[in-house]
């Protein structure tokens, strides 16, 4: 009889134990809810972006074809209408739906009555504006003079503004590896897409922005994070060169231009020891990650997207570099978008 009382006594030991711990983390998980409740926010929360590389290379084509034309298109624009029409699937392989919404477009209609009460369009056209938002527009570029090769002038020109996280001349080798399994420190999914090159490549700014992160992380080694202009991109570029992972010079709080070479790409991580190679294979962890309020950075909230099929697409531009023989150090060719 002692023995089951003891035993009540201890079961309820425990249970009051477990319900104490789940007070103190709804507590905690209560404070956060209502701070951005105080703020009355409302903010994505999920973004699975699943556009194939052919899709994305389509939606392009149309918009950069039609600049300066009567119709213009918008390739995002374009982009959320199919992802709201197939429910944010796409095949590998050309979208009639984007197809038929030019051909409308093109006759006159406007993309305002089209996807007037069209479930999700806003909510796609949001999110893939916050992946996407900074990568076309107008851009300048020092080029040769047409009178005088010697001389060099501005030009202005429409297309891609962001470029290729590896630079011009040297080769790397892919595939998609977002969510696959990492066992270094705990299990958990790759949230990001790793690009295997030699040690040394230089690393390339996707986009201009400001340097967020920089230093050294137990998981990716020397790794240097730069967010966007607008806030709403986090590029994290990880297990950079031992001894030499950075451009020299650069530190937090920097502004970085897109095509500006950042760091070198190596094989440093997973050590709680700082300048340490315990990578296996030399390769560059590139991840994206989107915010739409300050609370998703730094927590169980963060977005990190499948940036595979956008690697792809940056592969048309490449920004090429050339070395200073005295500093050994990279630098890209020319100006900066």
């Amino acid at each position: 009889m002692k023995q089951m009382k003891k035993g009540k006594k201890n079961k309820r030991a425990v249970i009051i134990a477990l319900l104490c711990a789940i007070i103190l983390f709804s507590g905690c998980q209560g404070a956060y809810v209502k701070a951005s409740a105080d703020a009355s926010k409302k903010f994505i929360k999920w973004v699975d972006f699943g556009v194939s590389y052919e899709v994305l290379d389509q939606a392009l084509k149309y918009d950069l074809n039609s600049y300066g034309k009567n119709v213009r298109l918008n390739w995002i624009e374009l982009l959320a209408y199919t992802a709201a029409k197939n429910g944010g699937k796409f095949q590998s392989k050309r979208s009639a739906e984007l197809d038929k919404l030019v051909k409308r477009l093109s006759s006159g209609e406007k993309l305002g009555d089209i996807t007037a009460g069209m479930s999700y369009y806003r909510y796609f056209l949001e999110a893939y504006t916050a992946v996407l938002g900074g990568f076309v527009g107008v851009y300048t570029v020092t080029v040769p003079s047409k009178d005088d090769p010697n001389v060099r002038v501005m030009e202005k020109r429409y297309g891609l503004k962001v470029f290729s996280p590896i630079a011009a001349g040297y080769g790397f080798s892919h595939c998609d590896d977002f969510g696959n399994s990492r066992n270094y420190g705990f299990k958990r999914r790759h949230l990001g897409h790793d690009m295997m090159s030699g040690v040394g490549t230089p690393v390339i700014a996707v986009e201009s922005g400001i340097i967020e992160a920089m230093g050294w992380n137990r998981y990716g080694g020397w790794r240097i994070g730069i967010r966007s202009f607008d806030g709403l991109r986090y590029y994290y570029y990880a297990h950079l060169r031992k001894n030499h992972p950075f451009q020299s010079g650069l530190k937090q709080g920097d502004i970085v231009n897109a095509g500006d070479v950042i760091g070198y790409l190596g094989m440093t991580g997973y050590s709680t020891k700082k300048n340490v190679n315990n990578i296996q294979t030399p390769h560059l962890h590139f991840g994206m990650q989107l915010v739409f309020d300050e609370s998703q950075k730094e927590s169980v909230s963060e977005i990190w997207i499948n940036t595979y099929n956008i690697v792809k697409l940056l592969q048309k531009s490449r920004a090429k570099v050339v070395k200073n023989p005295d500093t050994k150090e990279y630098y890209r060719a020319i100006s900066a978008k």
